[in-house]
């Protein structure tokens, strides 16, 4: 697995050598632009907008528009002076619940493994942040930007997930969506909508859900490779308005406990 990034967990004055890894990857399909008429690549070029000429990398300088077409220009040195100093330190900032961490804050996970000889200093720092079930908050500098992130177990590895800035979430409300107010429901309706959501509530199993699109993607690209047409379902048209709630709702619920009873079958007979 790649590294992406090496150097110290530092928790007060002990530091601990460790690695960043991907935890996660994207699995979607990607496609190519192609010629219709040959199928060959498309390629893009790089030009100035201002005479369409082509522009080589070596002529390429990094500008920030601060008014409309108008730029003030950094080169690599500026930039690599302006990065954050501590680029190869994380630094343990606080404890905190996770509980009262939104999780609109939360950007992308890595794994933070220990280097073999800082294994029993991050085994020591594991095993008090499982006992006080708690996540420390840190920083850490990735690809010239300084993030924070959330330093958590996940079984015997600490997962970093790195977040977005408080400045860097939308602060919205109703009104901008052009919304005054929600309307206040009827205790029946409120009643209904508690049943459904019992009867829908279980433990999380991540392996029970599965991208059925990306799936759908490979059979096809699988059925053209074999020289198969591929078949064009009609997937349904938009659903239909909902006129009665609570008719809706008693739906819901009878649909869900429905899907329960076949789980349980299903359970049984495997």
């Amino acid at each position: 697995m790649r590294t992406l990034w090496s150097g110290t967990l530092s928790f007060g004055l002990v530091s601990i050598p460790v690695k960043l890894y991907p935890a996660t990857q994207d699995k979607s399909l990607s496609f190519n632009q192609l010629r219709d008429s040959d199928h060959s690549r498309i390629g893009y070029q790089r030009v100035a907008k201002a005479d369409g000429a082509e522009v080589g990398y070596d002529e390429i300088v990094k500008g920030f528009e601060y008014e409309s077409d108008r730029y003030v220009v950094f080169d690599k040195d500026e930039l690599d002076a302006l990065k954050p100093p501590s680029s190869k330190t994380l630094e343990i900032l606080q404890f905190v619940p996770l509980s009262q961490i939104d999780p609109i804050y939360f950007q992308r996970a890595y794994y933070l493994a220990p280097d073999p000889s800082g294994a029993k200093a991050y085994g020591l720092l594991a095993s008090a942040m499982r006992d006080r079930e708690t996540v420390a908050i840190c920083k850490i500098s990735l690809r010239d930007k300084e993030h924070l992130a959330t330093l958590r177990l996940r079984d015997e590895l600490f997962v970093l997930e790195t977040m977005w800035w408080p400045d860097e979430i939308r602060d919205v409300s109703l009104a901008d969506f052009d919304v005054d107010e929600l309307p206040e429901p009827r205790k029946q309706e409120v009643a209904m909508a508690e049943t459904l959501i019992e009867n829908l509530s279980e433990d999380f199993d991540p392996a029970a859900y599965h991208d059925d699109y990306r799936e759908r993607l490979l059979e096809a690209v699988q059925a053209k490779v074999e020289g198969e047409e591929v078949t064009v379902i009609d997937q349904g048209g938009e659903p239909a308005e909902v006129v009665d709630l609570v008719e809706a709702l008693k739906q819901s619920v009878e649909a869900a406990k429905g899907r329960r009873k076949k789980d349980a079958k299903g359970s049984k007979a495997s």
